[in-house]
């Protein structure tokens, strides 16, 4: 094959003009693509860190409730073991035997400074308190005071005041 010799040269005309919008427009569109790019980033920026501090509110509102709740369980447990011994305590001290009263009559009087003892209950107490030791069998009741020396004799029915002291001199509250 023999080589054909070029046609001849050609000629290119570049026109000056204004461009068309299309071109302008293609021109901008990588910018118009960062634009949205950067528009969504914050967007999404924006509504992380919303929902980050909504989690953030709504887990120690959790917190606080779960702790509101255990502090309730823990209080109620505690007052039902509270009144589990107060019955324990009250069954001792309706016993007929001496000592066994004794022993519930003194766990009434323990139970009964506790901050677990409502003001009803306490009242329940002093009934209690009334019907058991209140002789009666007609004997007096001897305690024990703090110096283990003296007895103090608690009037007895027949005799009222017969130790020259009466319910308001003996008489002290419990509880809050």
């Amino acid at each position: 094959m023999t080589p054909v010799p070029s046609p001849g040269p050609l000629d290119v005309v570049v026109h000056s003009g204004p461009a068309d919008w299309w071109v302008i427009l293609a021109g901008l569109g990588p910018l118009a693509v960062l634009i949205a790019a950067l528009l969504a980033f914050y967007i999404n920026w924006r509504t992380l860190k919303q929902r980050t501090a909504a989690d953030k509110t709504s887990l120690e509102q959790k917190r606080e409730a779960d702790a509101n709740a255990l502090q309730q369980k823990t209080e109620a447990d505690s007052r039902a073991e509270w009144w589990r011994r107060t019955q324990w305590a009250l069954d001792r001290a309706l016993d007929p035997d001496e000592g066994t009263k004794a022993l519930g009559l003194a766990t009434l009087e323990v139970l009964a400074r506790s901050d677990l003892a409502r003001t009803e209950e306490l009242e329940l107490f002093d009934i209690a308190w009334k019907s058991v030791s209140g002789d009666e069998n007609g004997d007096d009741v001897e305690t024990d005071t703090d110096s283990g020396q003296e007895m103090a004799v608690v009037d007895g029915h027949a005799i009222l005041g017969e130790n020259r002291t009466t319910d308001q001199d003996s008489t002290k509250e419990v509880g809050p």
